[in-house]
């Protein structure tokens, strides 16, 4: 046998990469599950006095350690005793970015039965959150306590940095009228007014998830500049106005969900007034997109669907618009816009 046989080959060696990721993952999810960082609010940790606290056996849970200093997450500054690191910094409770609720949401015990589900999903073309729960993700959220603000902090910290991307990248100038239908504690209009001084906006979402942005508008500077109104983007939208703007509500929602919000849009807004959808938009080719993964993720939980340019128009030419760009960001998302027809 040759002993070019004996190698691995590097094709092998990535596809085991991605498989251990799954590995790195569990370790990550277990961390910010027993919210370990909030642990060290004090500095530096003995390993085996915060077993005794946490109920752990020593051995085992010092193993655990090592572990999360191969990771980045902790440092050994001394024999058996260990430090956060600036990445473990950031796994504390409430820290910028809500990095343990994003974790504890994207790959905790939530959503893990959808991911299991795949097969079904594929089969079907049906969430496989649905599935095992027996009823669609955003119900599940709005029925079960603590899940609605802990969506909250996951929305920011996945998509944290794109509403100053968006607010840089597309020029709002002409727009006299916003609509942020959907658009929760107003994180991604409050970006986009401070940043464009002549935009008034109205800021659309359910009452009870818009009942906190006020706070949030204030301290933006803009709150003078924004209608905050209760509602469902499946009734209705405000009438009136200049531009619509949907961020990550599209790729929620099947195609006939989406028509009904699009429609809402189409009859509402004022003559020349435009649709713009804030979307992590697939390339039409083969290259990586993070969105490609994040589709399947759609897929999986609430059943949407993420979608390329040419998606995007044919989405839009059923409920009668006509897109005229795609204008990327420094983020990982896209500002699609669109006129009526």
């Amino acid at each position: 046998m040759a002993s070019r046989d004996l190698e691995t080959p590097p094709e092998v060696v990535k596809l085991l990469e991605i498989a251990w990721g799954y590995w790195a993952s569990q370790v990550l999810r277990q961390t910010a599950e027993m919210g370990l960082a909030d642990q060290f609010a004090a500095g530096p940790r003995d390993a085996d006095e915060l077993a005794g606290e946490l109920g752990l056996h020593g051995p085992t849970f010092r193993r655990f350690l090592r572990t999360l200093t191969g990771m980045g997450i902790l440092t050994e500054v001394a024999p058996r005793r260990y430090a956060l690191t600036p990445m473990g910094e950031a796994l504390k409770t409430g820290a910028p970015g809500f990095a343990r609720s994003t974790i504890i949401g994207l790959i905790g015990k939530l959503v893990s039965p959808a991911w299991e589900n795949l097969d079904y999903s594929l089969k079907t073309g049906e969430p496989g959150f649905e599935k095992h729960y027996g009823k669609g993700l955003f119900e599940h959220i709005m029925e079960t306590p603590g899940l609605p603000s802990l969506f909250s902090e996951i929305m920011v910290g996945i998509h944290g940095t794109e509403p100053p991307a968006v607010a840089q990248a597309y020029d709002f100038s002409g727009i006299g009228s916003l609509v942020d239908v959907g658009g929760a504690s107003g994180n991604m209009l409050g970006h986009i007014l401070s940043r464009h001084e002549g935009v008034r906006g109205v800021l659309y979402d359910l009452p009870h998830v818009v009942a906190d942005a006020p706070a949030l508008l204030g301290k933006f500077g803009v709150a003078d500049r924004v209608a905050v109104q209760g509602g469902s983007f499946f009734e209705g939208v405000p009438e009136g106005h200049d531009a619509y703007l949907m961020s990550h509500i599209i790729h929620d929602w099947d195609e006939q969900e989406c028509a009904t919000i699009l429609g809402h849009c189409h009859r509402a807004m004022k003559p020349g007034g435009k649709v713009l959808i804030v979307e992590m938009v697939l390339p039409e080719g083969d290259e990586p997109h993070p969105g490609k993964l994040l589709d399947m993720m759609m897929l999986c939980a609430p059943g949407g669907r993420e979608r390329t340019p040419s998606e995007y128009e044919a989405l839009l030419a059923a409920s009668g618009f006509r897109m005229t760009r795609v204008v990327p960001t420094p983020s990982s998302v896209s500002v699609v816009e669109a006129v009526r027809a």
